[in-house]
């Protein structure tokens, strides 16, 4: 027996928010899925994501509580270049989302920003310097 990584499940509280803000990244959920309590979008290479409300964990495990304090994971995706990491950055900020890092110049090689989902999840958004 060998399991295999299939998915990254997120717990959020608002599903139309999270599927909103997931599509402006390119995320392919299906129509209504704002309004389902599991929303699943395929990525490349056959991973997906799911995203579960409060509400749904709540109702195989009635204890589960939203986790305080600073997040210890995030979800990083690649751009096709430096300019597309400030492009992609500056939409979602000005349409409301939160900005934890302003695109930079890493000095591992990449052009490198963080921005925050509707729960406070962070997404990098990265490209390599020199292609």
């Amino acid at each position: 027996m060998t399991p295999r990584f299939d998915a990254i499940g997120l717990v959020v509280s608002d599903m139309a928010a999270s599927v909103a803000f997931y599509r402006r990244l390119g995320f392919a959920f299906s129509e209504g899925a704002e309004r389902e309590p599991h929303a699943e979008a395929e990525l490349p290479g056959g991973l997906r994501l799911l995203l579960d409300t409060e509400e749904t964990v709540r109702s195989f495990l009635p204890g589960w509580q939203a986790p305080s304090g600073g997040g210890r994971h995030s979800l990083a995706l690649r751009c096709d270049g430096p300019a597309e990491v400030d492009a992609v950055y500056e939409e979602l900020v000005g349409a409301g989302y939160v900005g934890e890092l302003k695109p930079w110049d890493a000095p591992w090689g990449q052009r490198y920003a963080v921005v925050h989902d509707p729960d406070g999840n962070g997404v990098d958004l990265f490209a390599p310097l020199a292609q």
